[in-house]
């Protein structure tokens, strides 16, 4: 018997290229709605559940920002992608009690907050803002 080893994918999302919001409404059983910009696209997921998730695409065509609200938290390894290992493995900075908090790792910036259907957050690498980007737009 021959077993081949291949490498999984990560259909996803942050580093990722301008395909990879295509992949993911696919992956996520979301519509899919584009809004072009001068510094960045929004690349807009409406999920089954009603969580909304946003992938800022660079004019580069890499998403160097995801965004999600809405009732239910996405699934933010396939959002995160490679990132993701390193969120998890991060100690946060809690805010405004247990319901917020901050990772700000270098290369990797995570706000998240919830509490029971009102989740929220965004997660972006510094190193491939646009310039002229705050993180304050990533909502």
């Amino acid at each position: 018997m021959l077993l081949v080893s291949l490498p999984f994918k990560v259909l996803a999302t942050l580093g990722g290229d301008a395909n990879t919001p295509q992949a993911d409404q696919r992956k996520m059983q979301a519509t899919l709605r584009v809004s072009p910009g001068p510094r960045y696209a929004v690349h807009e997921l409406t999920l089954a559940t009603g969580t909304v998730v946003r992938e800022y695409v660079s004019p580069q065509g890499q998403v160097f920002a995801v965004a999600w609200k809405g009732p239910f938290k996405p699934d933010l390894r396939q959002l995160m992608g490679d990132y993701f290992d390193r969120y998890v493995q991060a100690t946060p900075v809690f805010r405004g009690g247990h319901s917020a908090a901050r990772v700000a790792l270098p290369g990797l910036v995570v706000h998240s907050t919830g509490r029971t259907r009102a989740f929220s957050g965004h997660a972006f690498v510094p190193q491939l803002l646009p310039a002229g980007v705050a993180e304050s737009e990533l909502r």
